[in-house]
């Protein structure tokens, strides 16, 4: 597939509400198809969406940002879990691939922690994989735990190879290289952010990498935050609109193809050319012959670092007392 069209879905979630929000993602993700798309992104944090509160409450306002807290973690996504399954259902029904944005509870520990986190659906509703932010910006960090190199990845498609970042991991200079040195075509940068210079940010990283870049925000109306929320009175706008979104499809010469979209939602679709990312790289391949590994080398650390290890083979009594199981021993500490 040389010549395809891919798509970035511009939409509000449904506030605080993961099904609504899934539901809706999956009539998005069939229309996309029904325009001749082969892929669609969404936002970051698009389920149950992003916790701009972060950004308007300050830190001592501990009554609201816990119970803000709380409900986004209750309706936050597990992977895997029926939640996903309706994605990768409607992936697989509509044939398209699907990058989502969602806030991710760590199931695998205590359940309480979120990570901003992109899944990445293919067309027969395979879950392929996700990644995990690497560092929340600013305010976010009281919201977002870091993710780590095991989630950074690209993934093989019949239409390039796929990969991306998300909002100012896009600033990441290492960051954006490893996704290039892996080959990456279509770039996803899946965001909160808007106008300039993010926008001059996207034609950079597609005229630097010689990728096709999806650049994929929320648009959000204060009319789409319930009136019940205490925070939503410390906006004080010109206009009704928390984020204006600002989407756009940028060409591997950094010229839009598609938007950028300005407050309102919609899908945006551009014909990509997979040909103009390997030919204008005889001037420009970083990743290439403009490396210079003999000058400069990256090494990136994929592996995993879980809260709770399990120690392969132990015998299950080995350690039990009396007094009730054994503690739990940092792995760090002397044995």
């Amino acid at each position: 597939m040389d010549k395809i069209i891919v798509s970035a879905a511009q939409a509000a979630p449904v506030f605080l509400d993961r099904a609504a929000t899934i539901e809706k993602a999956c009539n998005l993700i069939s229309a996309a198809a029904r325009n001749g798309a082969k892929l669609i992104v969404f936002p970051e944090a698009f389920v149950p969406t992003y916790p701009d509160w972060a950004w308007v409450l300050p830190p001592n306002q501990n009554r609201q940002l816990a119970e803000l807290y709380a409900q986004l973690v209750d309706q936050s996504v597990t992977i895997p879990s029926a939640d996903t399954e309706k994605l990768c259902r409607a992936a697989r029904e509509a044939n398209i691939y699907v990058v989502m944005g969602v806030n991710e509870r760590n199931a695998d520990a205590s359940g309480s922690s979120l990570y901003n986190t992109l899944i990445y659906i293919n067309d027969e509703g395979i879950l392929l994989g996700k990644h995990r932010k690497l560092i929340p910006t600013a305010a976010e960090r009281m919201v977002w735990a870091q993710g780590d190199g095991s989630t950074l990845e690209v993934y093989d498609t019949p239409f390039g190879k796929l990969g991306g970042l998300i909002c100012w991991e896009n600033y990441m200079p290492l960051a954006r290289y490893t996704m290039y040195a892996w080959g990456t075509q279509i770039y996803v940068a899946a965001t909160w952010d808007c106008g300039e210079p993010w926008l001059s940010t996207l034609r950079h990283i597609a005229k630097e990498g010689r990728v096709y870049v999806i650049g994929c925000c929320c648009a959000i109306n204060l009319t789409d935050i319930p009136d019940r929320y205490e925070f939503k009175k410390q906006y004080a706008k010109k206009d009704d609109w928390v984020n204006v979104g600002d989407s756009a499809i940028v060409d591997p010469d950094g010229k839009f193809i598609a938007g950028p979209l300005n407050r309102k939602e919609g899908i945006l679709y551009a014909e990509i050319n997979l040909s103009q990312v390997t030919g204008p790289r005889w001037k420009l391949d970083v990743a290439g012959h403009y490396s210079r590994p003999d000058v400069f080398q990256l090494t990136v650390n994929r592996q995993p670092h879980p809260v709770l290890r399990t120690a392969k083979g132990a015998d299950p009594e080995a350690g039990k007392s009396e007094e009730g199981p054994p503690a739990v021993r940092n792995e760090h500490e002397a044995p």
